[in-house]
């Protein structure tokens, strides 16, 4: 669904009022709704309210707030970037709370608008555990969740019970082996994994197939892969119709067996994939050092880094 600006959103309802020849007031609420739950939450929290008292009163209803698309930082002291784009969204939420802001504290606030009717959530960077369970408990509605950067997967596990009607999850790196189990498990409508930047072995291919044999949708780019473990994926997922594993290390894009194993599959990229390079990179090691669990040297990551492992605070 798209998100609309307020001001495309104000010239729509206009031209369908001056077609209707009717005053705002009499503009059915399930139409107004309905538009609104598209201005995506920057408008619907900061520009909506403030336009009418209609207008007001249809922002506060759950519909409005059932695809919950959180800014990546809710702080604007978070963003490093300058060009970042979550800039203005935090900068204008920092002037509306001033000091009081706080990740779970908003993320609370929004949540409580949906009123658990909330379907889609993308949530903000660096969101504590505390709102994640909060999400858990107050959305079982949930049908698609994007765990944004900076978060944790580590207590997902235990929350995936609670959402039964999950049918795309999107994770950062770690505990694919603990949370794949669960999703088997509890969401029978479960179609679409998106989970780059991991690392696959024999266990968290063995994890997927066993788990998720049904599954149609694997985004897996930039990650690490062994062969085997590809290769047991290509042959326990039979019925992927998109499978994403472009810029990942550990097998070549033109690989034979694996093109001639996806060749059933009518979204297939693995553009960019390459063997794991010799000699290593230090970075390749930094990013998957399962791969290269013998070939790391401590010294040389440290000196590379220039870090200091010694007390940072000493001299302070």
């Amino acid at each position: 669904m798209g998100l609309l600006s307020s001001h495309r959103i104000n010239f729509f309802l206009k031209t369908i009022m001056k077609k209707m020849e009717r005053k705002w007031e009499d503009l059915s609420k399930d139409i107004l709704v309905n538009v609104l739950g598209r201005v995506g939450m920057e408008s619907l929290l900061l520009d909506v309210p403030f336009v009418c008292k209609s207008w007001y009163k249809a922002s506060r209803e759950p519909q409005c707030w059932e695809h919950l698309i959180f800014p990546s930082y809710i702080k604007p002291d978070e963003i490093w970037e300058e060009e970042c784009p979550d800039r203005g969204f935090a900068e204008r939420l920092a002037m509306t709370y001033q000091e009081n802001l706080s990740v779970f504290a908003f993320v609370k606030f929004i949540v409580n608008r949906s009123c658990g009717n909330a379907t889609t959530i993308k949530l903000p960077g660096y969101c504590p555990e505390e709102a994640l369970e909060y999400i858990a408990n107050e959305c079982p509605k949930l049908k698609i969740l994007d765990l944004g950067s900076h978060n944790s997967n580590a207590i997902i596990p235990k929350f995936i019970i609670k959402w039964k009607n999950l049918e795309m999850l999107t994770l950062g790196k770690f505990y694919l082996k603990e949370i794949l189990p669960q999703i088997g498990l509890h969401c029978n409508n479960f179609t679409w994994l998106s989970a780059p930047y991991n690392y696959f072995g024999k266990d968290e291919a063995s994890a997927l197939v066993a788990s998720l044999p049904r599954i149609k949708y694997l985004d897996l780019q930039d990650g690490g892969f062994e062969k085997e473990a590809l290769v047991m994926i290509l042959q326990g997922c039979k019925q992927l119709v998109h499978l994403d594993i472009r810029n990942c290390l550990g097998f070549c894009d033109d690989d034979v067996e694996i093109l001639e194993l996806a060749s059933h599959i009518p979204a297939f990229m693995c553009e960019g994939s390459t063997e794991i390079p010799e000699p290593y990179s230090l970075q390749e090691r930094r990013l998957y050092p399962e791969l290269f669990c013998d070939k790391i040297n401590h010294d040389d990551c440290v000196h590379d880094l220039n870090f200091d492992f010694d007390d940072p605070f000493e001299d302070l």
